[in-house]
């Protein structure tokens, strides 16, 4: 029996949600295999430290959300700390792809420096299937009725049913679908980054690409956050994950300046 929201196979409850993001990371490994295979890695080292990745990830994603909670949901960082049980508690939504991100990126390092491994070049193999992984996991929020923007016209614009209309819109219908712009960006970064490996590979140094997919994802978030209804703020007219766009766009844009002076692309950082 289907939903709007799910599956329902007797007392097993599939959410749409969780088949998009799962499908996302099921297409970043694909690819992510692929692009190791193209450069000579082992792909059994995918596999094998996936695990040291979605955990980290996992971690770190609901942290960041702990920390900088939207307004909307009514609840706070006092609240979590008062209610520790309630971080654990992450069916109820709540998780940040900044610290995703983050945790995500430990974990890989950890895995590379257990095994040995050249941690920059496989991040740099990493990156495109993370983007492809976003643009389709973004998904989910579309069928969740979230992750949208301000009232609009426009002839994209997506309906949003009144229980799931942000206070103080509940009069408006159409909204921006910042899911899409986001699922978008990623899908061209993904090529864009694609793309870069295949013509200019012995020209970038290793990190490079890394460096590319946060400066793209930095960029596109400080951009969205302008439309976005519902974002934690610091007070000032910028938001918390504006601010952290900024300074994650500045330092990876200075750390591909200082790679890429230092001469052509290697195969053995």
């Amino acid at each position: 029996m289907f939903d709007a929201f799910g599956i329902h196979l007797g007392p097993l409850y599939i959410r749409f949600y969780a088949l998009c993001l799962i499908g996302g990371m099921l297409a970043g490994l694909w690819l992510t295999a692929r692009q190791a295979k193209a450069h000579g890695l082992d792909t059994e080292h995918i596999w094998n430290g996936f695990l040291w990745a979605l955990i980290p990830g996992l971690i770190g994603a609901r942290l960041y959300h702990v920390l900088t909670p939207s307004p909307a949901s009514g609840l706070t960082t006092q609240y979590y700390l008062e209610n520790p049980l309630q971080i654990l508690a992450i069916w109820n939504g709540g998780l940040g792809i900044y610290g995703a991100i983050l945790g995500g990126a430990l974990g890989i390092v950890l895995y590379g420096l257990r095994h040995k491994q050249p941690i920059l070049r496989w991040l740099d193999v990493i990156v495109p299937g993370m983007a492809l992984g976003q643009a389709i996991g973004r998904w989910g929020n579309f069928i969740n009725q979230e992750l949208y923007g301000a009232p609009t016209d426009l002839p994209w614009a997506i309906t949003i049913r009144p229980e799931n209309r942000l206070p103080g819109y509940t009069e408006f219908e159409r909204f921006h679908p910042l899911f899409l712009y986001e699922s978008l960006w990623s899908l061209g970064a993904c090529l864009l980054l694609l793309y870069l490996d295949r013509r200019f590979g012995n020209r970038l140094r290793p990190g490079a690409l890394l460096t590319l997919y946060v400066m793209s994802y930095a960029a596109i978030r400080f951009l969205l956050d302008f439309v976005r209804l519902d974002s934690h703020t610091l007070g000032g007219s910028l938001t918390t994950a504006q601010i952290v766009s900024l300074s994650a766009l500045g330092v990876a844009g200075i750390i591909l300046f200082f790679l890429q002076r230092g001469g052509k692309g290697t195969q053995s950082a």
